[in-house]
């Protein structure tokens, strides 16, 4: 099975929408988003330290 499958069939299973409910709420907290703002600027490499 691939892992895009079992990806999809955890998200549509009630675990899932737990987690993406949990995802959603913690992401639209405004000091949450900056922290996540962060974290994908550091990976992305913008507003960060250039190596």
């Amino acid at each position: 099975m691939s892992l895009f499958k079992k990806v999809t069939e955890f998200a549509s299973s009630p675990q899932g929408r737990k987690v993406i409910d949990q995802a959603k709420k913690y992401a639209s907290d405004p000091k949450n988003k900056e922290k996540i703002d962060q974290v994908k600027n550091k990976f992305f490499g913008k507003g960060g330290k250039s190596h």
